[in-house]
């Protein structure tokens, strides 16, 4: 599967960009604030039907105008996908599928996979669990459409139950029947979600530590464990145990929007320990694990989208990425990055067909 042409209109500072693509690699080149970025973003936008980086959507609008239009021409199997998406200030988007409305967003999700690679990527790191748990979301909702489904209603129910205990401490009043119709909800998609989460878990860690091991040349050992409430306990008796703390705290303390991933480094946090470069490495290694995931399960190989990752690592780590993803297991790629002596020794290793485009001022043409 490969994007083979985009459109863009209004999209951040891309004011009115048309580009076709190379279905092997595909470079931007130029400096920072230019509108790489961007370029990737609108590419993300047409598979996840959002900014990787902008949770408003009216933020996508470039400043100046009022709408932002994408469309996206795909070969995707024996088919093509033509996918666009318009969106004007103060109104709902609009997302197509061969000029077919979708009437839930939701349905789109996997229909194109995609794995991005970006310096933000950080914050699975270094910042909270939330981000750590949106990594699994993420991941496990391009493949499977009842795990989101089950994410939905289970978010939706969290909602209520806090939004009860509340009202109830407001109110000085307590109903525990009442409670207990979200506590059955919680409780039927949480163990649902849990289970799925312990299989990507569980299959994403061999793989994941195969390619740090291959990209540190073997020097580290790393680790990554799931953590959760509901390891050997009950989620149901969990809830019950923990319904005068809930009460007092006034939302839900237990449950899977609790869970963790725990990202080890030797037997210490890497949070703490980790290098930088140990830090981008393992960032590189996961997001790796996570393409041979998706992969495995759809049958596709996933766009793979790498925005100025060799910053902050040492030659020999650079090109053994370069060496990855030059396989055969790889299909389209694109990549950001300011020096063209990073592109072009990616060129010489991967040896296959490229397209190299300069970007400058949100404006973006194909090098001679």
């Amino acid at each position: 599967m490969h994007i083979e042409e985009i459109s863009i209109v209004n999209f951040k500072n891309l004011n009115e960009v048309k580009v076709g693509f190379s279905p092997k690699l595909n470079c931007f080149i130029g400096n920072n604030g230019a509108g790489k970025t961007n370029m990737l973003d609108a590419i993300y936008y047409l598979s996840f039907c959002k900014s990787f980086f902008n949770a408003s959507d009216q933020l996508n609008i470039n400043h100046e105008e009022n709408f932002f239009m994408l469309n996206g021409n795909y070969h995707r199997s024996e088919s093509k996908e033509v996918i666009s998406c318009g969106l004007q200030k103060g109104q709902k988007k609009q997302f197509k599928r061969n000029t077919k409305i979708y009437k839930k967003l939701q349905e789109h999700i996997g229909l194109l996979p995609l794995v991005m690679i970006t310096p933000s990527d950080g914050n699975l790191i270094l910042g909270g669990s939330d981000e750590r748990r949106k990594f699994m979301d993420g991941v496990i909702s391009q493949y499977d459409q009842n795990y989101l489904n089950d994410l939905l209603k289970y978010n939706r129910a969290l909602l209520q139950r806090n939004n009860l205990l509340k009202q109830f401490a407001s109110a000085r009043f307590f109903d525990e029947e009442l409670l207990s119709i979200w506590d059955s909800q919680l409780v039927e998609y949480g163990t649902r979600i849990h289970e799925q989460r312990t299989i990507f878990v569980e299959k994403l860690i061999p793989v994941f530590q195969r390619y740090y091991s291959f990209i540190s040349q073997g020097n580290e050992i790393v680790g990554l464990e799931h953590q959760s409430d509901l390891y050997g306990n009950d989620f149901e008796a969990e809830l019950k145990a923990a319904l005068s703390k809930d009460r007092a705290a006034q939302y839900t303390t237990v449950g899977i929007h609790k869970d963790d991933l725990v990202l080890n480094i030797g037997d210490y946090a890497i949070k703490k320990l980790g290098s930088q470069g140990q830090k981008k490495t393992y960032l590189v290694a996961l997001k790796l694990a996570q393409f041979d995931f998706i992969k495995e399960i759809s049958g596709q190989k996933p766009i793979l989208l790498l925005d100025d990752i060799f910053d902050k690592l040492d030659q020999h780590r650079v090109e053994q990425i370069v060496t990855t993803v030059a396989g055969e297991q790889f299909g389209q790629i694109f990549i950001t990055d300011t020096n063209r002596e990073h592109l072009d020794t990616i060129i010489r290793k991967m040896d296959t067909d490229f397209r190299i485009f300069n970007v400058q001022s949100g404006k973006v043409e194909l090098a001679q």
